[in-house]
């Protein structure tokens, strides 16, 4: 899913392309992408672009008699500059919005379609599709330290909370808590001041330098590789591979469609947390810290 440094890319590549642009029309190939019928969607016709905002991980498109459109591109969704009035790819291609300079396609891979569109008036109309939580990058350590510590939730759930922290989902909070050298499943409320003092820096740091690293990948043009995936990261998606702090294995913890990556040596004093999966099917040969190794086979009985 695209997180708030991929979004910020996003809407500055949008911001160079569409700002003081006339939307033509929108090109509807999935009814069910759409989710609000007031504004209806032809009301953004022949609109011009007045500004671009990031809202939690949605790109909000603002047009002129505050109407707009706001687009959460959720697990699959990613966005396309194309010429103007670009044909729609016949599969997977819910939308596309035509511009007086160009179309911008949204494709949506995958069988389960969650990409939404919302048209809506106003900043009320915005407010309503805000979890609430803070702008990380603009909030200071105070600010910071309530959020977090408002429930006492493990560290991966409050990262990840949109009510409590703005943007920030499964690939980026596992840098982040690497960064911070902290377990995923630390509870937020037993945290001391300089524990959130490190999660703080370490919120702060990764996500402007990968902001500035997909920007200089990016190069002016309009990214096109997006993804949860990047080569460069500490930990998400490395399941397996040297920690590039210490050496030792990343771990995982599998849950649902999700998997949190760690490192034991340099977050969990070398504690390997059960991963739900595997600890159910291991038992008592789980190991339970990097010293015993990994995994032995479950014994045939």
């Amino acid at each position: 899913m695209p997180e708030l440094p991929d979004v910020t890319v996003y809407i500055e590549a949008l911001e160079a392309r569409i700002l003081g642009e006339t939307l033509e029309r929108v090109r509807l190939a999935s009814p069910f992408l759409l989710r609000t019928v007031e504004p209806p969607l032809a009301a953004v016709h022949g609109k011009k672009v007045r500004a671009l905002r990031r809202v939690g991980k949605r790109i909000a498109i603002g047009l002129d008699d505050d109407l707009w459109l706001v687009l959460h591109l959720m697990i699959a969704g990613r966005l396309h500059w194309r010429e103007r009035a670009a044909a729609l790819p016949r599969k997977n291609a819910p939308a596309a919005f035509d511009f007086s300079n160009g179309t911008l396609v949204l494709t949506e891979a995958g069988s389960q379609k969650r990409a939404s569109l919302h048209v809506v008036r106003g900043e009320e109309g915005l407010r309503a599709l805000d979890a609430g939580g803070i702008d990380v990058l603009n909030a200071d350590l105070a600010a910071f330290s309530t959020a977090l510590t408002s429930a006492n939730h493990t560290l991966k759930r409050a990262l990840t909370d949109p009510r409590l922290l703005s943007g920030i989902g499964n690939a980026y909070s596992d840098e982040i808590l690497h960064r911070a050298r902290l377990s995923p499943v630390a509870l937020t409320q037993k945290l001391q001041p300089d524990e959130i003092q490190r999660l703080y820096d370490a919120t702060q740091a990764v996500l402007i330098e990968w902001i500035a690293r997909l920007r200089a990948e990016a190069r002016g043009a309009f990214p096109e590789k997006v993804t949860a995936f990047r080569e460069g990261m500490a930990v998400h998606g490395r399941y397996g591979k040297p920690c590039p702090v210490c050496g030792a294995k990343v771990q995982r913890i599998r849950y649902a469609a999700n998997e949190t990556n760690y490192c034991a040596r340099c977050q969990t004093a070398g504690r390997l947390l059960a991963d739900r999966a595997l600890s159910r099917l291991l038992r008592e040969d789980w190991p339970r810290t990097l010293e015993r190794g990994g995994p032995r086979r479950a014994s045939k009985r």
